[in-house]
Protein backbone atom coordinates (compact mmCIF):
# COMPACT_ATOMS: atom_id res chain seq x y z
CA UNK A 1 0.00 0.00 0.00
CA UNK A 2 1.43 3.29 -0.64
CA UNK A 3 -0.01 6.59 0.91
CA UNK A 4 0.65 10.32 0.37
CA UNK A 5 2.53 12.52 2.49
CA UNK A 6 0.81 13.85 5.71
CA UNK A 7 -0.88 17.21 6.15
CA UNK A 8 1.74 19.36 8.02
CA UNK A 9 1.03 20.82 11.10
CA UNK A 10 0.43 24.02 12.03
CA UNK A 11 3.52 24.34 14.23
CA UNK A 12 5.72 23.59 10.75
CA UNK A 13 3.36 25.49 8.87
CA UNK A 14 4.05 28.60 11.32
CA UNK A 15 8.07 27.95 11.71
CA UNK A 16 8.87 27.68 7.43
CA UNK A 17 6.00 29.85 5.95
CA UNK A 18 5.56 32.83 8.42
CA UNK A 19 8.82 35.43 9.08
CA UNK A 20 8.38 35.01 12.95
CA UNK A 21 8.40 31.48 12.55
CA UNK A 22 11.59 31.17 10.30
CA UNK A 23 13.41 33.66 13.33
CA UNK A 24 12.34 31.09 15.95
CA UNK A 25 13.66 28.14 13.50
CA UNK A 26 16.89 30.05 13.25
CA UNK A 27 16.95 29.12 16.85
CA UNK A 28 15.91 25.71 17.12
CA UNK A 29 18.54 24.21 14.71
CA UNK A 30 21.46 25.93 16.78
CA UNK A 31 23.21 22.29 17.70
CA UNK A 32 23.39 23.49 20.82
CA UNK A 33 20.44 23.74 21.72
CA UNK A 34 19.66 20.47 20.04
CA UNK A 35 22.53 18.55 22.31
CA UNK A 36 21.04 20.55 25.20
CA UNK A 37 17.18 19.26 24.52
CA UNK A 38 19.18 15.95 23.90
CA UNK A 39 20.56 15.70 27.22
CA UNK A 40 17.18 16.15 28.52
CA UNK A 41 15.32 13.52 26.80
CA UNK A 42 18.38 10.87 28.13
CA UNK A 43 17.60 12.14 31.35
CA UNK A 44 15.59 10.36 34.33
CA UNK A 45 13.41 13.99 33.85
CA UNK A 46 12.26 13.33 31.03
CA UNK A 47 10.45 9.57 32.01
CA UNK A 48 6.54 11.36 32.34
CA UNK A 49 7.24 12.87 28.73
CA UNK A 50 6.76 8.69 27.57
CA UNK A 51 2.92 8.21 28.19
CA UNK A 52 1.27 12.05 27.03
CA UNK A 53 3.83 11.07 23.88
CA UNK A 54 2.66 7.32 23.06
CA UNK A 55 -1.04 8.87 23.67
CA UNK A 56 -0.77 11.55 21.46
CA UNK A 57 0.98 9.50 18.59
CA UNK A 58 -1.16 6.54 18.82
CA UNK A 59 2.10 4.02 19.50
CA UNK A 60 0.53 0.35 19.77
CA UNK A 61 2.99 -1.24 22.19
CA UNK A 62 2.16 -4.60 21.65
CA UNK A 63 5.48 -5.00 19.01
CA UNK A 64 7.91 -4.17 21.44
CA UNK A 65 9.86 -5.82 24.27
CA UNK A 66 8.73 -4.75 28.09
CA UNK A 67 10.86 -2.51 28.96
CA UNK A 68 11.42 -0.21 32.33
CA UNK A 69 12.10 2.93 30.41
CA UNK A 70 14.73 5.09 32.35
CA UNK A 71 14.15 8.11 29.90
CA UNK A 72 12.40 9.39 26.96
CA UNK A 73 15.04 8.61 24.49
CA UNK A 74 15.14 5.00 26.06
CA UNK A 75 11.38 4.65 25.02
CA UNK A 76 12.13 6.47 21.83
CA UNK A 77 14.93 3.57 20.51
CA UNK A 78 12.57 0.76 22.30
CA UNK A 79 13.62 -2.41 20.65
CA UNK A 80 11.11 -4.66 19.21
CA UNK A 81 10.33 -8.29 19.54
CA UNK A 82 12.52 -9.94 17.12
CA UNK A 83 9.66 -12.43 15.46
CA UNK A 84 7.66 -8.88 14.63
CA UNK A 85 10.32 -8.30 11.81
CA UNK A 86 11.68 -11.56 10.30
CA UNK A 87 14.23 -11.40 7.30
CA UNK A 88 13.19 -13.06 4.17
CA UNK A 89 14.93 -16.78 4.36
CA UNK A 90 16.67 -15.94 0.62
CA UNK A 91 19.85 -14.00 0.97
CA UNK A 92 19.60 -12.11 -2.40
CA UNK A 93 16.29 -10.88 -1.36
CA UNK A 94 16.88 -7.24 -0.73
CA UNK A 95 14.93 -6.06 2.43
CA UNK A 96 14.50 -3.03 4.40
CA UNK A 97 16.81 -1.76 6.31
CA UNK A 98 14.31 -0.16 9.05
CA UNK A 99 10.65 0.96 9.12
CA UNK A 100 9.31 4.19 7.27
CA UNK A 101 8.11 5.56 4.31
CA UNK A 102 10.06 4.46 1.00
CA UNK A 103 10.34 6.59 -1.70
CA UNK A 104 12.82 4.98 -4.83
CA UNK A 105 14.51 6.59 -7.42
CA UNK A 106 16.75 5.88 -10.41
CA UNK A 107 20.06 7.92 -10.07
CA UNK A 108 20.91 9.35 -13.40
CA UNK A 109 23.20 12.25 -14.92
CA UNK A 110 24.66 12.61 -10.94
CA UNK A 111 21.65 13.07 -9.26
CA UNK A 112 19.77 11.24 -6.82
CA UNK A 113 16.52 12.30 -6.62
CA UNK A 114 13.84 14.95 -6.61
CA UNK A 115 11.83 16.25 -3.56
CA UNK A 116 9.54 19.72 -3.85
CA UNK A 117 11.62 20.90 -6.90
CA UNK A 118 14.81 20.21 -5.64
CA UNK A 119 17.19 17.27 -6.82
CA UNK A 120 19.85 16.23 -4.51
CA UNK A 121 23.22 14.62 -5.95
CA UNK A 122 25.03 11.37 -4.36
CA UNK A 123 27.86 13.98 -4.00
CA UNK A 124 25.86 16.36 -1.67
CA UNK A 125 24.90 12.69 0.54
CA UNK A 126 28.16 11.63 0.67
CA UNK A 127 30.29 15.04 0.68
CA UNK A 128 32.88 13.79 -2.02
CA UNK A 129 32.10 13.26 -6.17
CA UNK A 130 34.77 10.50 -5.76
CA UNK A 131 32.37 7.92 -4.15
CA UNK A 132 29.58 9.29 -5.71
CA UNK A 133 30.91 7.92 -9.54
CA UNK A 134 30.35 4.63 -7.88
CA UNK A 135 26.10 5.15 -7.81
CA UNK A 136 25.95 6.34 -11.71
CA UNK A 137 23.24 5.11 -12.86
CA UNK A 138 22.54 3.02 -10.04
CA UNK A 139 19.38 3.38 -7.37
CA UNK A 140 18.33 5.57 -4.13
CA UNK A 141 16.24 3.87 -1.34
CA UNK A 142 14.91 6.91 0.84
CA UNK A 143 13.14 5.56 4.09
CA UNK A 144 11.52 8.61 5.88
CA UNK A 145 10.73 7.45 9.58
CA UNK A 146 7.97 9.07 11.65
CA UNK A 147 8.41 9.65 15.26
CA UNK A 148 5.71 6.21 15.93
CA UNK A 149 8.29 4.08 13.79
CA UNK A 150 10.46 1.67 14.99
CA UNK A 151 13.91 3.46 15.16
CA UNK A 152 17.10 1.42 15.34
CA UNK A 153 18.21 -0.15 11.56
CA UNK A 154 20.04 -3.16 10.52
CA UNK A 155 22.60 -4.31 7.95
CA UNK A 156 20.82 -5.29 4.32
CA UNK A 157 23.71 -7.78 4.00
CA UNK A 158 27.11 -10.03 5.50
CA UNK A 159 30.19 -8.16 4.19
CA UNK A 160 32.54 -6.13 5.47
CA UNK A 161 32.25 -2.23 6.10
CA UNK A 162 33.83 0.78 5.92
CA UNK A 163 34.48 3.71 8.87
CA UNK A 164 31.63 5.66 10.26
CA UNK A 165 31.90 9.40 8.34
CA UNK A 166 30.41 11.60 9.82
CA UNK A 167 29.46 14.97 8.27
CA UNK A 168 28.23 17.80 10.19
CA UNK A 169 25.16 20.15 8.92
CA UNK A 170 22.34 22.61 10.41
CA UNK A 171 20.42 20.35 12.26
CA UNK A 172 16.39 20.31 9.91
CA UNK A 173 13.40 18.26 10.27
CA UNK A 174 13.04 16.36 7.22
CA UNK A 175 9.34 16.38 7.00
CA UNK A 176 8.45 17.53 3.33
CA UNK A 177 7.55 21.11 3.88
CA UNK A 178 10.89 21.85 4.87
CA UNK A 179 12.28 21.17 1.55
CA UNK A 180 10.13 24.21 0.16
CA UNK A 181 12.41 26.61 1.85
CA UNK A 182 16.32 24.28 2.53
CA UNK A 183 17.44 21.25 0.53
CA UNK A 184 17.36 19.17 3.84
CA UNK A 185 19.74 16.51 2.93
CA UNK A 186 22.69 18.98 2.45
CA UNK A 187 22.38 21.15 5.16
CA UNK A 188 21.44 18.10 7.80
CA UNK A 189 24.35 16.64 9.77
CA UNK A 190 24.52 12.91 8.81
CA UNK A 191 26.79 9.66 8.78
CA UNK A 192 27.39 7.44 6.12
CA UNK A 193 29.28 4.15 5.46
CA UNK A 194 30.25 1.88 2.99
CA UNK A 195 29.87 -1.91 2.56
CA UNK A 196 31.01 -4.39 0.52
CA UNK A 197 28.54 -6.76 0.37
CA UNK A 198 28.33 -10.70 -0.16
CA UNK A 199 24.86 -10.77 -2.53
CA UNK A 200 24.54 -6.71 -3.35
CA UNK A 201 27.58 -5.31 -4.42
CA UNK A 202 29.24 -2.21 -2.41
CA UNK A 203 26.08 0.14 -0.83
CA UNK A 204 26.56 3.08 1.03
CA UNK A 205 23.86 3.81 3.52
CA UNK A 206 23.31 7.66 4.74
CA UNK A 207 21.91 7.85 8.48
CA UNK A 208 20.25 11.73 8.33
CA UNK A 209 19.28 13.37 11.56
CA UNK A 210 16.94 15.88 11.72
CA UNK A 211 15.66 18.69 13.73
CA UNK A 212 16.27 18.54 17.83
CA UNK A 213 18.04 15.21 16.80
CA UNK A 214 21.57 15.56 18.65
CA UNK A 215 22.97 11.82 17.75
CA UNK A 216 22.73 9.25 15.08
CA UNK A 217 23.83 6.35 16.99
CA UNK A 218 26.03 3.51 15.22
CA UNK A 219 27.42 0.63 16.79
CA UNK A 220 30.64 -0.20 15.25
CA UNK A 221 33.73 1.15 13.07
CA UNK A 222 35.18 -0.89 10.49
CA UNK A 223 34.75 -4.84 10.00
CA UNK A 224 32.60 -7.84 9.57
CA UNK A 225 29.09 -7.24 9.54
CA UNK A 226 26.35 -9.90 9.56
CA UNK A 227 22.88 -9.38 7.54
CA UNK A 228 20.31 -8.54 10.01
CA UNK A 229 23.04 -7.61 12.77
CA UNK A 230 21.43 -3.71 14.09
CA UNK A 231 23.24 -1.58 12.54
CA UNK A 232 22.66 1.42 15.06
CA UNK A 233 19.60 4.05 15.99
CA UNK A 234 18.32 7.53 15.95
CA UNK A 235 17.53 9.66 18.69
CA UNK A 236 14.45 11.46 19.65
CA UNK A 237 12.96 13.19 16.08
CA UNK A 238 12.01 12.14 12.26
CA UNK A 239 14.94 10.97 10.81
CA UNK A 240 16.09 9.52 7.35
CA UNK A 241 17.83 6.03 6.21
CA UNK A 242 18.83 6.12 2.50
CA UNK A 243 20.68 2.82 0.68
CA UNK A 244 22.62 3.38 -2.48
CA UNK A 245 22.85 1.05 -4.70
CA UNK A 246 25.41 0.27 -7.91
CA UNK A 247 24.61 0.17 -11.16
CA UNK A 248 22.92 -3.76 -12.47
CA UNK A 249 23.69 -5.22 -8.78
CA UNK A 250 20.14 -5.03 -7.18
CA UNK A 251 16.74 -5.86 -9.12
CA UNK A 252 13.91 -3.15 -7.25
CA UNK A 253 10.79 -3.64 -7.49
CA UNK A 254 9.07 -1.40 -10.26
CA UNK A 255 5.76 -0.61 -8.07
CA UNK A 256 8.43 1.22 -5.79
CA UNK A 257 9.49 3.53 -8.15
CA UNK A 258 5.77 3.94 -9.97
CA UNK A 259 4.42 4.79 -6.30
CA UNK A 260 7.15 7.88 -5.91
CA UNK A 261 6.89 9.31 -9.54
CA UNK A 262 2.98 9.50 -8.74
CA UNK A 263 4.19 11.58 -5.34
CA UNK A 264 3.21 8.86 -3.09
CA UNK A 265 5.37 6.97 -0.39
CA UNK A 266 5.29 3.06 0.21
CA UNK A 267 5.08 2.06 4.08
CA UNK A 268 7.99 0.03 5.04
CA UNK A 269 8.94 -2.64 8.21
CA UNK A 270 12.79 -3.50 8.92
CA UNK A 271 12.60 -7.50 6.68
CA UNK A 272 10.47 -6.16 4.03
CA UNK A 273 11.53 -7.39 0.48
CA UNK A 274 12.20 -4.95 -1.80
CA UNK A 275 13.78 -6.90 -4.80
CA UNK A 276 16.53 -9.11 -5.32
CA UNK A 277 20.28 -9.47 -6.34
CA UNK A 278 20.59 -9.52 -10.05
CA UNK A 279 23.41 -12.14 -10.17
CA UNK A 280 22.36 -14.37 -7.25
CA UNK A 281 24.87 -16.40 -5.26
Amino acid sequence: MSVRPEKESASLVFLYRTVPGRVLLKLLICRGLSQAIGSILSSPVSRPLIGPFIRRNGIDLTDYAEEDWACFNDFFCRRIRPETRPLPEDPNVLFAPCDGLLSAYPITDGTVFPIKQSRYSVSDLLGMDAAARRYRDGVCLVFRLCVDNYHRYCYLDDGQKGPNVFLPGVLHTVRPIALETVPVFVRNSREYTIMDTVHFGTVAQVEVGALLVGRIDNHQGAGPICRGGEKGRFLFGGSTVVVLLEKDRVHVDETLFTATANGVETPVVMGQALGHATCPS
